[in-house]
């Protein structure tokens, strides 16, 4: 448990986690992936959604599902990617919706850190992949553990504001409760699903709640 290094607020509260069953064979699982294959985020940014959003500070949740698989994508925060990486698809959907709701002209970079300094948990369910594997690390324990940070937030926190898009996501939010926090569902940003999640206004939504509820609004830019 000790060895675990992920922010002190979060540890706390996924304390019990850490000594379950599951999180052994998991953690076992992830460092032999990591010894033989090329496994991306690399090992000191699989837990930076939690180090850059401390449980008390946590505004907006994003539900993403696996990190991106390609070289140098991953980098902790779901849907974002490294400076001078191009955009993925989704990436350059949330972008274009940000433009048709807020006006914003999309940035060239997919670095999402400057969300996640302001409070935006940007959460993939399954923290880790095999390069050009998509989905070889799911059903190994992470999703467990991500529920397990969702509920804690649920417990712990209310007034925030939950970005479940796709099914995938709305099933792993059936845990929130609707009535303390916002929870904003559409389709998927993916390019398969786009025509259901263009036009959602999600994130003039979250800021109007935001505020309503005496938090600054988030620079969506």
């Amino acid at each position: 448990m000790k060895d675990v290094h992920i922010e002190d607020s979060w540890k706390q509260a996924l304390l019990p986690e850490f000594s379950k069953p599951y999180w052994n064979s998991l953690t076992e699982f992830v460092r032999q992936e990591y010894l033989s294959k090329t496994i991306f985020p690399p090992p000191k940014k699989i837990f930076r959604a939690f180090d850059m959003c401390p449980i008390d500070k946590v505004k907006v949740v994003i539900v993403g599902q696996d990190p991106y698989h390609g070289t140098g994508q991953a980098n902790g925060l779901s849907f974002a990617v490294n400076d001078g990486i191009g955009l993925p698809p989704s990436l350059k959907n949330i972008y274009k919706e940000i433009q048709n709701d807020l006006g914003y002209a999309p940035l060239k970079s997919g670095d999402l850190s400057r969300w996640a300094s302001q409070g935006v948990l940007l959460l993939n369910s399954v923290l880790t992949v095999c390069a050009n594997l998509p989905a070889s690390h799911s059903k190994r324990g992470w999703e467990q553990f991500t529920d397990e940070a969702i509920a804690a937030l649920n417990r712990n926190r209310q007034n925030i504001v939950y970005f479940l898009w796709g099914r995938y996501a709305q099933n792993k939010g059936l845990v929130i409760n609707r009535e303390k926090n916002m929870v904003l569902t559409s389709g998927h940003p993916s390019p398969f699903s786009a025509t259901l999640f263009f036009g959602n206004h999600h994130f003039s939504k979250c800021n109007e709640y935001l505020e309503k509820h005496g938090q600054s609004p988030i620079d969506w830019h």
